[in-house]
């Protein structure tokens, strides 16, 4: 067995290991990058940019639908060619990750690259692919993530898929089931149904995506209604393979048990951290309920028993923030402090960013900062904007959608905000930019606005936190 030292070792070739490799090249120190799968981010081969492939193609059947409405028509029927959409979305999924591959061997020699899964012996050693042994002084786990869903699954054979299998289709079926309406499973559910996919999706609890505002929910929830079926609030009974399809019997919110067919089931359940076979119990290391070792999420530095951790971790792996742009921050930073602890150096809390989630749905769903169930009762005010008549929307036709603004009643300075409107994606960077920099409302309405946009909207969202602010605080003042 061959046998490595080294100063840092980054297990997983994901977005935060290779952020992590670079950042701790960077900073002085020799790095070991290693994979066990295949090269190239989640992000790239399975996630944000294939589902937005398939989105785009949704989004574009969906417009020519809706042309009838500006007096354009289209004499013959819509076609959509199941074999095209997914040629598409696997040419240009190859593509993303190619340019991947091509980046990290340009920028990454192969004598720091290993290939084989990483397990710990202890809390400066790592067996790889029982052909290396690896002794480092510190170590980032970049391990990612993977979709999860109960046991029971499993019997359903090959008609259970989960997101990572829709972008290697070559055609699309005629009906699927979605297990799950979180964002995976209302982008994908959504995306097919525009497609010409038969879609039904089921849910527990009157929960959609990450959305906490009641007020929000509730309008998501009626608008997705009306696109296909959503059934929120169903106890699945049973789902049994009978030949090819799939029997899925449920028990709605009126008690009355129903049976529905369908070619496919997507579990779209939600994912866990890939940190379970890779040895933490033969490290130091505190771990949470699910396994997760406890770290500083400003440093990225593990909780040890023996005190100061020599390992770090990093994006999904560490379920802090399971998004790509929180992956790239924390990769930094793990890699930074991991080479900062093997030169003997301090490690250093890094720059977080204001929270932000985009949720690319049609409307889209934005959520900026903690979230609503974040906020304390009776500290906060709400400045409400409706979609249904602002300018810009109605002249797009994209005229569906609510937004909710909060402020602190004390200090006037911007909390966050929960959406589901159109062009959530660029309205939720603009807000995201104005937590980070703790503006107030005044200082926000101070901004320009340009007419007629989308963006309009937040203005006058905007102007009622402000006259809600000032009446918050006339009581105050008249009793001084």
């Amino acid at each position: 067995m061959k046998s490595i030292q080294i100063d840092v070792a980054v297990i997983g070739a994901g977005t935060a290991g290779l952020v992590a490799y670079k950042a701790a090249k960077t900073a002085g120190a020799n790095v070991m990058l290693i994979e066990s799968g295949s090269y190239g981010t989640t992000c790239a081969r399975v996630g944000c940019m294939p589902s937005k492939l398939l989105i785009a193609a949704a989004d574009a059947a969906y417009a020519v639908d809706k042309a009838v409405a500006f007096g354009i028509h289209i004499d013959s029927a819509i076609r959509i060619d199941g074999r095209e959409v997914m040629d598409r979305v696997r040419r240009e999924r190859d593509r993303f990750v190619g340019g991947v591959l091509q980046g990290m061997e340009e920028r990454i020699a192969e004598t720091d690259r290993l290939h084989g899964r990483a397990v710990f012996v202890d809390d400066h050693t790592l067996l790889v692919g029982n052909h290396t042994r690896l002794t480092a002084k510190s170590i980032v786990i970049a391990t990612g993530s993977r979709a999860t869903y109960p046991d029971s699954y499993k019997t359903l054979g090959d008609r259970l898929i989960i997101s990572d299998d829709v972008f290697d289709w070559h055609d699309l079926p005629r009906s699927m089931a979605v297990i799950g309406p979180g964002i995976v499973g209302l982008e994908l559910g959504q995306a097919l149904q525009r497609l010409g996919v038969k879609v039904t999706v089921f849910g527990r609890d009157d929960r959609v995506g990450p959305l906490g505002d009641p007020e929000i929910l509730a309008y998501s929830i009626a608008a997705f209604k009306q696109e296909f079926p959503l059934k929120t609030d169903t106890q699945i009974n049973s789902m049994q393979r009978e030949g090819d399809l799939v029997a899925i019997r449920y028990t709605p919110a009126n008690g009355e048990q129903k049976t529905e067919y369908f070619e496919y089931v997507l579990a779209a359940t939600g994912r866990a951290p890939d940190v379970q076979d890779i040895g933490l119990q033969h490290t130091t290391l505190k771990l949470d309920k699910k396994g997760v070792p406890l770290f500083d999420t400003k440093t990225t530095q593990t909780e040890s028993a023996a005190g100061a951790s020599a390992i770090f971790i990093a994006g999904d792996a560490g379920n802090f923030i399971p998004l790509l742009h929180e992956a790239t921050d924390e990769g930094h930073i793990a890699g930074e402090n991991a080479a900062r602890f093997a030169l003997g150096k301090a490690v250093q809390p890094g720059l977080r960013r204001a929270p932000l989630a985009v949720v690319f749905t049609d409307p889209q769903i934005g959520i900026i900062g903690g979230g609503f169930h974040t906020l304390k009762p009776g500290s906060y005010v709400t400045g409400r904007v409706s979609f249904e008549d602002q300018g810009r929307a109605r002249i797009l036709l994209r005229n569906k959608g609510l937004a909710n603004l909060y402020a602190d009643t004390a200090s006037g300075k911007f909390l966050g905000a929960e959406m589901f409107a159109p062009a959530a994606e660029h309205l939720a960077h603009l807000l995201a930019w104005a937590l980070q920099n703790k503006m107030t409302v005044a200082q926000m309405l101070e901004m320009p606005f340009y007419h007629p946009v989308i963006e309009e909207g937040l203005h006058s969202a905007l102007h009622e936190l402000n006259a809600k602010l000032h009446s918050a605080r006339a009581p105050a003042k008249q009793a001084s």
